[in-house]
């Protein structure tokens, strides 16, 4: 088998995955309907205006903490969990994949290092579950929401270090930190969509980050045929459309949030929010919409995913149960 189809995650992971994606979902579409109140007035709208974004987003805040706080002691005391810290551990391997890979994209290297073939197609056995890239995205992703989660809770509770820089410009500071840090992780998680939703072998959704390793088959039962089975994958029809138009929906959304962070003027959060002036450039008000469609996209995939894999393990019961039913079964 490839590492296409072996499983990715644990069944606790599987569930954890889902529900933190559920979260930060929630804590995008609330806080940027916040920081880009004019463009995104709908949403602020359909929300119940300042108050209920503000609650939803606060809620999910403290979602986020018990994800977190739930995720570093599983880590702590399983074994899996310290196995699971081990293994994105970067190493002198992936040290030299990144490297290679530089030398591969200028030419001067015949083919990737084994340990940058996240999604090539090669035997399980070949290459690891996480390449140097996706490890990268696990500690940038970790980093980033811990980040986000502490400098969040020093916003809204004034405690800890806001005692004792309890000034205008700290308060500055520490809401313009908070706002750039999730439009960064915004763009990576407008990335992580279409990087896992839209590659070809795995489109519409990558379902191995759904379905949990223990449902997950070890082996093939036509193992007969050579090659790793990538070569018997078929595109798609709507594949190629699909793709090249979720590409350039992400490109503009990256590019009309990061370039909205930077010009409109969403901070320091006021404690009412005025619907009114609306928005001062017509593209940008566009281009940063169309970044939330992206986000739309991401959590219908999601939801998706979890349908796919509830249906898959109902196929696995009518299986085991039918052989049973027609006393097959028995010896």
């Amino acid at each position: 088998m490839t590492n296409l189809d072996h499983g990715k995650f644990t069944r606790t992971t599987t569930i954890f995955h889902s529900l933190l994606a559920l979260d930060v979902f929630a804590l995008f579409f609330t806080g940027y309907a916040v920081m880009f109140n004019d463009e995104l007035w709908w949403l602020v709208t359909l929300m119940g205006g300042n108050t209920g974004v503000l609650a939803v987003h606060r809620l999910a805040g403290m979602g986020l903490v018990a994800l977190v706080v739930f995720w570093i002691t599983l880590t702590i005391i399983t074994p899996g969990g310290r196995r699971g810290v081990k293994a994105a551990m970067p190493s002198k391997k992936d040290v030299d994949a990144a490297i290679q890979d530089v030398k591969f994209a200028l030419g001067r290297a015949e083919e990737r290092h084994p340990h940058a073939r996240q999604f090539a197609g090669y035997s399980a056995d070949e290459v690891p579950l996480l390449s140097y890239v996706g490890k990268g995205v696990v500690w940038i992703f970790s980093i980033e929401l811990v980040l986000l989660m502490l400098s969040g809770l020093l916003i809204w509770n004034k405690v800890g270090l806001m005692q004792y820089l309890a000034t205008r410009t700290a308060a500055l500071a520490f809401v313009t930190f908070h706002g750039l840090l999730g439009v960064i992780m915004l763009m990576g998680v407008m990335f992580h969509i279409f990087e896992h939703g839209f590659h070809p072998a795995f489109y519409p959704v990558e379902l191995k980050a759904f379905v949990p390793r223990d449902l997950t088959p070890e082996s093939h039962e036509d193992d007969d045929h050579e090659g790793t089975g990538i070569e018997q994958l078929t595109l798609s029809p709507s594949w190629n459309w699909a793709a090249n138009l979720m590409g350039v929906l992400t490109v503009v959304g990256i590019v009309s949030v990061l370039v909205g962070s930077i010009f409109d003027e969403g901070y320091p959060v006021p404690r009412e929010l005025t619907i009114g002036g609306g928005p001062t450039n017509a593209l940008l008000t566009v281009g940063i919409n169309v970044g939330i469609l992206v986000l739309f996209v991401g959590l219908v995939l999601s939801m998706y995913g979890n349908v796919l894999r509830k249906r898959y393990e109902a196929q696995l019961r009518e299986r085991h149960e039918t052989p049973m039913a027609d006393g097959s079964g028995d010896d």
